[in-house]
């Protein structure tokens, strides 16, 4: 593991993102429609990467692997929604720069959105747990880059190598049936697969 030099308190870095989104939680996001009550706001896994700290944000709209800054790292360059691609043991992922006034510049990459197939936050939380142990292990990788935005596609039956459509991304669906993780985790889809193979990849330029 890529860890940083300076060993970050990513305990104290877990509470301050789990402060900042259940403040969002209770206001901005407060009684919209794609909010799953039955679930809570954690921050999970949280550890040193790069110089410093990376793990999985459960919220009840959105589940994102996060990045965020050492303390002697300035990321108020780094313009907001711009993608930069981070290199894990199991590949390279495409994250998003993010911005919150309480927390400052952070890096996401997308996981789950909404979050209605996520019966209550033991499921929640245990499906974080996995990925971060997925995402750290060389034998996951496999091809040049990995792009996250039809995670959701897996776990609603779609296959993990069948093509994403601009048909098939619009067409509505039935609310998903709530499955739980170890149920998920007993079918041919392996634990692995949750990472690498939920993720949409991007093929390399030509």
């Amino acid at each position: 593991m890529k860890a940083g030099a300076e060993n970050p308190d990513c305990g104290a870095a877990a509470r301050r993102v789990e402060s900042v989104f259940r403040e969002i939680a209770a206001t901005r996001m407060a009684d919209l429609p794609l909010l799953n009550p039955a679930i809570g706001v954690h921050a999970v896994g949280f550890r040193p990467w790069d110089s410093g700290c990376l793990g999985v944000l459960i919220t009840p709209w959105c589940m994102n692997l996060l990045s965020l800054p050492g303390a002697d790292e300035d990321w108020s360059d780094k313009p907001e929604l711009s993608e930069e691609t981070l290199t894990f043991p199991s590949g390279p992922y495409r994250f998003t720069v993010g911005h919150e006034p309480a927390l400052g510049k952070y890096r996401m990459c997308s996981l789950f959105s909404p979050m209605f197939e996520f019966a209550d936050d033991v499921a929640a939380v245990e499906t974080a747990q996995a990925v971060m142990e997925e995402l750290l292990r060389e034998e996951n990788r496999e091809l040049p880059e990995i792009d996250s935005q039809a995670i959701t596609a897996l776990w609603q039956e779609q296959g993990p190598n069948d093509p994403i459509t601009e048909e098939t991304a619009t067409e509505p669906t039935a609310p998903p049936s709530v499955v739980s993780l170890d149920e998920k985790l007993e079918r041919p889809m392996s634990r692995r697969e949750l990472l690498r193979g939920a993720l949409l990849r991007k093929e390399p330029p030509a």
